[in-house]
């Protein structure tokens, strides 16, 4: 059994929360093409790319096929435009519970840190939050595959020069979870067992465990 030496974290729901200011900047921009975007379908979108996140609002209001590619890309940069403009006064107080502390646990113990996140505003979250220090990677999505598929973990395995034994993702997201899974990672989920159920290992927060106490069980998991 290989010492885990890395720990790729999904960003919105695991690190931050920022699922309310995608869903309200979705919503904006669903409102303008005439489809009433409820909070039931904005879970579809969790750990989905921009671009696959507007396919499915766009199939869902009927106009799959009403938009040319130059039109997309401005409803993207119109979406974005508004969440970003949401997140500017983000501060190390947006941190989820328990963040801080376990990144600095990490750090410690001299193992990296990716994020490996669907949202082109990682960068500009890991600054915001104030995590730059922790923070060895980040995963550029563009060109990647979206979750599920393992691409965007794999990256940042490749980044390090690690294996899958020596790597442990973290997801908030059934999606992300399978993309951990098909890397042939450990899984750590953040939220509810019940749906997180291909999770090695499910927590509500990461103030429920210890990095010694993660590490033992995904020892013993890959023994």
């Amino acid at each position: 059994m290989k010492t885990v030496k890395a720990l790729i974290f999904d960003m919105d729901g695991v690190i931050t929360e920022t699922s309310e200011n995608h869903y309200l900047a979705w919503k904006s921009l669903a409102g303008t093409l005439g489809f009433d975007f409820e909070r039931a379908f904005n879970e579809k979108l969790k750990g989905v790319s921009r671009r696959d996140s507007l396919e499915l609002i766009l199939q869902a209001a009927g106009k799959a096929t009403a938009y040319s590619e130059a039109e997309k890309k401005r409803l993207m940069d119109e979406k974005n435009a508004l969440y970003l403009a949401s997140i500017q006064g983000f501060t190390r107080e947006n941190l989820l519970p328990g963040v801080a502390a376990f990144l600095g646990e990490i750090k410690g113990e001299g193992m990296k840190v990716a994020i490996a996140s669907a949202s082109q505003s990682a960068p500009l979250l890991v600054q915001k939050l104030g995590i730059e220090a922790w923070v060895d990677h980040i995963v550029d999505p563009a060109g990647l595959p979206g979750k599920p598929d393992p691409a965007i973990f794999l990256s940042a395995m490749d980044h390090f020069g690690l294996t899958p034994e020596e790597c442990l993702g973290v997801e908030d997201a059934v999606a992300g979870i399978a993309a951990i899974k098909a890397a042939g990672m450990f899984a750590l989920g953040i939220g509810d067992r019940t749906v997180l159920t291909r999770a090695d290992l499910v927590i509500e927060n990461f103030e429920s465990i210890t990095l010694k106490g993660l590490l033992e069980v995904a020892h013993g998991k890959n023994h």
